[in-house]
């Protein structure tokens, strides 16, 4: 079996995910961002605003300072993302569309509790909100919304149309047009929604949808576990290793033993190994190249938790921390918000990880912030004390 250094893989991950490539200068126009997604093909998509929408996130990453409004129109006028359960809920490239009609075309196999209770109690009711968005369409979940006062709670504590709204998304009946700017979807017939030219192309089996999604996940990461691989599109294990198994005799994968890895992993044919990687990025903690947090640990040796739903005190890093990748290396994680009444870009904290050199990662860091606080609008940056790296970025500044 092929052996790859630790350091070879970590090289062959980031080139995979775009990081070996320049940042584009001067106009940067929707081509850069189709370039993103050829290599990409999901973006995790998250209601969290403290700096930005995350999806904008992975982009800005990887070819710096853009206009987001190109990504909406990929979206909502051009169709050339569509969004569903991917990873997570995602935009994602809609070439892939054929290939998840079997996940909607099964999700009555994983039906959730409350649409369970509801098909049973309101028999009816789903088909009727159906002819609803063909009738109204598009619409929101509002206007299914009983009447009285909202009820507070999180995204899970849906009314019965929103109920109805989302089973119907999830079996691939009705899509998502557009977000509001308050993020909610706002759903149509997916006839109306998905090009003709996707929906009319040739029907997949499941087999054929899922070695097409690994296919898409080994050219995504690289190099993989069939772990890792499977975790791209939550695909069940089973399947999984089935499709990586007929790749591998099919010569479209190789399997090779990584110095340091415990499974085998998987590397598409035509894959380089990049003998350095002059790449410079703040990470969102939904960016593909991390949202696998052991694939993260094990490739970066970089334990990263979100700690969002931490409660503030036991906190170790902070709120919204993102990983600073410098060469071939995640060497820091700041703490951000965007403070937009102040127009400043706030670092809350600012930790190092070790046997870095601080003074360059102190000045390559800001200026990465500085280049992020302009593509958002913000006039200025501003560093608070927590965090061993701040009085050094604060000297930087």
């Amino acid at each position: 079996m092929e052996r790859v250094t630790a350091g070879g893989a970590r090289r062959i991950a980031l080139a995979a995910q775009g990081f070996a490539d320049r940042r584009p200068t001067g106009r940067v126009d929707i081509r850069s961002v189709r370039r993103v997604m050829d290599r990409v093909s999901v973006l995790q998509i998250d209601s969290v605003n403290v700096l930005s929408r995350s999806h904008y996130l992975p982009v800005f990453s990887r070819i710096g300072p853009y206009d987001r409004h190109v990504l909406d129109t990929m979206f909502a006028e051009r169709r050339e993302l569509f969004e569903f359960w991917a990873h997570e809920a995602s935009y994602v490239d809609t070439r892939l569309f054929p290939a998840m009609r079997w996940r909607m075309q099964d999700a009555h196999n994983q039906a959730w509790s409350s649409i369970v209770a509801l098909q049973k109690e309101r028999p009816g009711f789903i088909d009727a909100v159906l002819q609803q968005v063909r009738d109204q369409g598009p619409l929101t979940a509002a206007v299914l919304r009983p009447d009285g006062p909202r009820q507070p709670g999180t995204m899970w504590n849906w009314h019965e149309g929103k109920v109805a709204l989302e089973w119907l998304f999830f079996t691939g009946a009705i899509s998502a047009v557009r977000r509001t700017q308050a993020f909610e979807r706002v759903y149509d017939l997916t006839e109306r929604v998905i090009p003709p030219t996707v929906r009319g192309a040739a029907a997949m089996t499941k087999n054929e949808a899922i070695r097409l999604l690994i296919r898409t996940a080994v050219r995504a990461h690289g190099i993989a576990t069939e772990r890792d691989l499977r975790d791209y599109f939550r695909l069940r294990p089973l399947p999984s290793k089935l499709a990586v198994s007929e790749l591998v005799e099919a010569a479209e994968l190789i399997e090779v033993a990584v110095d340091g890895w415990t499974e085998p992993a998987y590397l598409d044919p035509g894959t380089a190994t990049p003998r350095r990687m002059s790449a410079r990025a703040l990470l969102s903690p939904f960016d593909s190249l991390i949202w696998t947090r052991p694939r993260t640990e094990r490739i970066f040796g970089f334990n990263y938790r979100l700690e969002i739903y931490t409660p503030a005190a036991a906190r170790r890093y902070g709120y919204y921390v993102l990983p600073f990748l410098l060469g071939d290396r995640l060497v820091a994680r700041v703490d951000l918000k965007a403070d937009r009444k102040a127009g400043v870009l706030r670092v809350l904290s600012a930790h190092g990880e070790p046997r870095i050199e601080v003074g360059l990662v102190s000045q390559q860091l800001v200026a990465e912030l500085l280049t992020m606080a302009g593509w958002m609008g913000l006039a200025g940056l501003e560093i608070a004390e927590r965090g061993d790296l701040a009085a050094e970025l604060r000297r930087a500044l």
